[in-house]
């Protein structure tokens, strides 16, 4: 995609390299719009809170804000009152560099837990970064906040809202420590539709509710997560007042496109993983219980180490349902592999359905469907297998 359609009418984006990660690695990004904007955000639920979460907290209760500063490689968590400061501070140099009052920029840390922050070398590449502001910057912003990701999430959107033709860009960083108890990892996702407060919050809850919340790696919850959007109105629209207008399902839209998409890639580039899965489960009696069904299918160790050994043992997936207490009639539940019918009427299918499947487990996108036959709720989740490589990096992770 060009870099010009990745723009965002009043947004300028950097990403430099500061010095907390070792080489020349970018780890330090600054994401500004030119004016006030609307802002919303979903955190964390840990107990174990980074100094960002709790400041962004604070700051998001306007419901206003001009920017993000974000650094990579170290999280600022259980600092104590040394981490708020430092929290505070980075968005305080941030805010002083771009232009804005200190309570219009949010802050974000990501990385090793306990450690202090390099403030003289944060601070110098604030500075640099917010020389460095571009309209076009995006794709280096996605690369700053990257820590064990392999790739920049980026994801962009412009679609027709009300009157006028908006553009929704996002960006978010994560490939171990994720489980859906919020918006697992950091997320930001930029606009220039008009809204109110209000309606931003409950838009973005329904949203990081159907994307990023339905997202797992490790069945960990991270102490940094965060997700915030902001929409600053430059595309010179009215702001959007109320949900139930049309302006309002299209935004609702639009947003859900491009937090599905980099959910999907969050899924997929977990750490060590070789295969994006979508699980889908339908059928269930409760939207409780179709969201424990499929969230217990993505985190189960077993199901995740069969996946990546390309084995179709579809009895892994009915025992994690099993074990979560989700109610099925097991006569009529349905297990579909890769689109292979495995288990039906309370039997295997048979050794070439199992085959056959197995086969298509091979590929880089698979799908897991299973119908519990006691209802009509549903619910989707995206996860991937569990690999060597997964055991190999979090077993070095700070050596």
């Amino acid at each position: 995609m060009a870099q010009q359609r990745r723009r965002v009418r009043g947004f300028g984006f950097s990403g430099v390299h500061c010095g907390i990660k070792h080489g020349r690695t970018r780890d330090l990004a600054l994401l500004v719009s030119d004016r006030p904007a609307t802002a919303a955000g979903v955190f964390t639920r840990s107990t174990v809170p980074g100094a960002p979460v709790l400041v962004c907290k604070r700051k998001l209760k306007s419901g206003r804000a001009r920017g993000v500063v974000v650094n990579a490689g170290i999280s600022n968590v259980a600092m104590g009152e040394q981490g708020l400061r430092d929290a505070r501070s980075m968005a305080g140099q941030a805010a002083l560099a771009a232009g804005c009052s200190e309570a219009e920029m949010l802050v974000a840390s990501t990385g090793v837990i306990g450690v202090p922050l390099p403030m003289a070398k944060v601070e110098s590449g604030i500075v640099r970064a917010a020389r460095g502001l571009d309209p076009d910057g995006l794709a280096k912003a996605a690369d700053a906040i990257r820590t064990t990701d392999t790739f920049a999430k980026i994801a962009h959107r412009r679609r027709r809202v009300g009157e006028r033709f908006v553009n929704v860009a996002g960006i978010a960083k994560g490939s171990g420590m994720i489980e859906p108890r919020m918006a697992t990892m950091l997320a930001f996702v930029m606009t220039d539709a008009a809204a109110e407060p209000d309606l931003l919050r409950g838009l973005w809850r329904e949203v990081t509710e159907e994307t990023f919340n339905r997202v797992t790696v490790d069945g960990e919850t991270s102490t940094s997560d965060m997700a915030i959007v902001l929409a600053n109105g430059a595309c010179g629209s009215r702001p959007l007042r109320s949900s139930r207008g049309e302006a309002a399902r299209r935004l609702r839209a639009v947003l859900l496109e491009v937090c599905t998409e980099l959910a999907k890639d969050l899924a997929r580039d977990g750490e060590g993983a070789t295969k994006l899965v979508t699980i889908e489960v339908s059928g269930a009696r409760t939207s409780l219980e179709a969201e424990r069904a499929g969230r217990r299918i993505a985190n189960s160790m077993l199901v995740k180490t069969a996946l990546f050994g390309r084995d179709p043992n579809w009895g892994r997936i009915l025992q994690t349902v099993g074990a979560g207490e989700v109610r099925l009639d097991l006569a009529r539940t349905e297990v579909d592999l890769c689109g292979v019918p495995v288990f039906r009427h309370g039997a295997s299918t048979g050794e070439a359905a199992r085959r056959r499947a197995g086969r298509r487990m091979a590929a880089p996108e698979i799908g897991i469907r299973v119908h519990l036959a006691t209802g009509k709720a549903r619910a989707r989740f995206w996860t991937c297998d569990l690999s060597y490589e997964y055991v190999r990096i979090n077993a070095e992770y700070t050596t």
